[in-house]
C-alpha cells in the first residue's frame, strides 16, 4: 500500500506535471495559432493588395495593349506617310534640279536679252539720230499767233489796220504759209502781191502747245541721247516768242521750256530700265546789251565769262547751276527768271523783251551695265523781239535805243553765223564769226555741226507789223536753206 501510495504519488505528480505540460503545450498552441491567424490575416491582406495590383496591372496591360495598337497604326500611318514623303521629297529634287537648270537657262536668256536691249537700245539712238538727219540738222518752223481776245469788240480783232491777209494751202502736210500784200507803187498805184514760204511746218493760229511740242519731243530726245540741241524763238517784238517758249501758268498754255524738261524726266525714268542714270542741272541767263546776266543769281552780277573746251562743252563763270530733280522745281525757276527779265514798253509792244533769255538744261548720263556715257546740252533761246527804230519809238529815248541797237546787232549776228555755216556747209572751211556777238558766242556749240537746231520764227497777225513779219519769215527762209554737217554724240565727262 505504501509503494501502491507512493506509486500513486508518483503518477499524481507525473500526471500533473502531464496536466501542467499540456496547458504549455496548449498554450502554445493557442499562441502559434494566434501568430498563424495574424499571418493569415496579414497574408490575406497582401492578398487582397496582390488581387489589387493584378488587377490593376491586368487593366494597365490592357490600356498598354491598346496604346501598342494604336502606336502600331500610328507606325503604319507614318511609314505610309514617310514613303509619301519620300516620294516627294524625290519629287521636289528632281524638281529643284529642273528648276536649277531652268533658272540658269532663265539667266542666260536674260543676259542674251539685256545685251539685245543694250544693242537695240544703240540701234534706236542711231537710227532716232539718222531720222533727225534726215528731216535736217537744222529746221525751221513757222507760227502764227492768234489776234489777242475771243470778243467781237477786242483790240485787235477791231484795230483799225486789221488782220493781214494769211493763208494757209497746205491742208496735209502743214508746209506752206502765204501772205497777200498791197504795195504802193511810185506812180501811186496799189499792187497785190502775193508772197509765199514754205518751212518744215506750220503752224496755224489755232494750234495748241501741245501740237507744237508734239513737232519737237524727238529733238529733246536727242539731246537726252547725248546731242548737243538749240531752240529758239525768233520774230518781231509782240510776235508770240515768249509765250511759245515760256507759256502761260495753265496745263494746256505751258511753253516748250517746262514740256521739255517735262518730257526729259519722262524718258529719263523710262530709261533707268535699260541701265541709264541721268543726272541734270540748269541755268538760266539773258543777254542784255551785250552782257551776260544771271537770272537765278542774287544780283550784283560781275563779269561773266564764256569759255568752250575740246570737248564741245560751254560754261560760264561765276553762274548759278541747278541741280534739277523734278519738273516742277523747273516751273519754279522760270517763275524767277521771268520776273527779272528786262522788259520795257515801246511803242509795238507794252511789255517787249529787251534781251536775249537762255535757258540751259545738261544732261549727263551714264549706262553701268553697258560702260556707255553720253552728255547732252539743250539750249531753249527766247530771243528779243525785232524791231525798227522808227516803228518802236526807240530813237526818242536813249535806254531804248541802245536796246534797240544791241538787239538788231545781236540779231544780226546770228543770220551771219547761221549763213556762214550754211557757206561752209557747200565750200569746206570758213570762218565762222561766233564772237561777233555774246549770244552767238554762248551758243557755238549748239549751232555748230555737232548739233542739231531748231528755229521758231513767230508772225504777228497784224497788218500793222506785216512788214516786219515778212522779214522774218525772208529771214526764215534763208536759215531753212542752211545745210549743217553731221551731228555728233557727246560722251560725258565722268569725275
Amino acid at each position: 500500500m505504501i509503494a501502491a501510495a507512493d506509486e500513486l504519488d508518483d503518477l499524481k505528480r507525473r500526471h500533473a506535471r502531464d496536466i501542467q505540460e499540456l496547458h504549455a503545450e496548449n498554450a502554445r498552441k493557442e499562441r502559434e495559432l494566434e501568430e498563424g491567424r495574424n499571418a493569415l490575416r496579414e497574408l490575406g491582406d497582401d492578398l487582397a493588395r496582390e488581387r489589387d495590383t493584378v488587377r490593376a496591372l491586368k487593366n494597365a496591360l490592357s490600356e498598354q495593349s491598346n496604346a501598342h495598337i494604336l502606336l502600331k497604326t500610328q507606325f503604319t500611318t507614318l511609314e505610309t506617310k514617310c514613303d509619301a514623303l519620300s516620294s516627294e521629297g524625290q519629287a521636289q529634287l528632281n524638281s529643284k534640279a529642273k528648276l536649277t537648270a531652268d533658272l540658269q537657262a532663265a539667266k542666260a536668256r536674260a543676259e542674251e536679252l539685256e545685251n539685245e536691249l543694250m544693242e537695240a537700245e544703240s540701234l534706236r539712238r542711231k537710227l532716232h539720230n539718222q531720222i533727225q538727219e534726215l528731216k535736217g540738222n537744222i529746221r525751221v518752223f513757222c507760227r502764227v499767233r492768234p489776234a489777242l481776245g475771243t470778243l467781237p469788240d477786242s483790240h485787235e480783232q477791231n484795230s483799225s489796220s486789221g488782220l493781214a491777209s494769211i493763208n494757209f494751202p497746205d491742208k496735209r502736210e502743214h508746209k506752206e504759209i502765204v501772205i497777200s500784200n498791197t504795195t504802193e507803187t511810185a506812180m501811186g498805184y496799189t499792187r497785190d502781191t502775193i508772197l509765199p514760204f514754205s518751212f518744215d511746218r506750220v503752224f496755224e493760229p489755232r494750234s495748241s502747245q501741245h501740237e507744237v511740242f508734239e513737232e519737237i519731243s524727238h529733238l529733246v530726245q536727242s539731246c537726252i541721247d547725248g546731242y548737243n540741241i538749240c531752240i529758239f524763238a525768233y520774230g518781231q517784238t509782240g510776235s508770240g516768242k515768249s509765250f511759245t517758249m515760256e507759256g502761260g501758268q495753265t496745263e494746256d498754255t505751258r511753253g516748250m521750256i517746262p514740256r521739255a524738261v517735262r518730257h526729259v524726266f519722262q524718258v529719263a525714268q523710262q530709261l533707268q530700265k535699260k541701265g541709264w542714270s541721268y543726272r541734270m542741272e540748269g541755268q538760266f541767263l539773258e543777254i542784255y546789251n551785250e552782257t551776260i546776266v544771271d537770272l537765278l543769281g542774287k544780283g550784283n552780277d560781275g563779269k561773266h565769262e564764256i569759255k568752250h573746251d575740246k570737248n564741245g562743252r560751254t560754261s560760264v563763270t561765276d553762274v548759278v547751276v541747278y541741280p534739277l530733280r523734278s519738273p516742277d522745281q523747273v516751273q519754279n525757276l522760270l517763275n524767277l527768271a521771268q520776273s527779272r527779265r528786262t522788259v520795257h514798253a515801246t511803242l509795238m509792244n507794252e511789255r517787249s523783251s529787251r534781251s536775249h533769255s537762255v535757258f540751259t538744261l545738261r544732261i549727263i548720263g551714264t549706262n553701268d551695265a553697258s560702260g556707255e556715257t553720253s552728255e547732252g546740252c539743250l539750249n531753249l533761246v527766247d530771243l528779243a523781239g525785232s524791231e525798227r527804230l522808227k516803228e518802236s519809238g526807240a530813237s526818242s529815248d536813249k535806254d531804248r535805243l541802245k536796246e534797240t541797237q544791241a538787239i538788231n546787232k545781236s540779231l544780226s549776228a546770228l543770220g551771219d553765223v547761221i549763213a556762214a555755216l550754211g557757206e561752209k556747209g557747200s565750200m569746206g572751211d570758213k570762218h565762222i564769226p561766233y564772237r561777233n556777238s555774246k549770244l552767238t558766242y554762248l551758243l557755238q556749240n549748239s549751232l555748230s555741226g555737232n548739233s542739231k537746231t531748231l528755229m521758231f520764227v513767230n508772225v504777228s497777225p497784224l497788218s500793222s507789223s506785216l512788214g516786219e513779219s515778212i522779214c522774218s519769215l525772208r529771214f526764215a527762209t534763208k536759215v531753212n536753206n542752211t545745210t549743217l554737217g553731221t551731228a555728233k554724240k557727246q560722251t560725258a565727262r565722268l569725275s
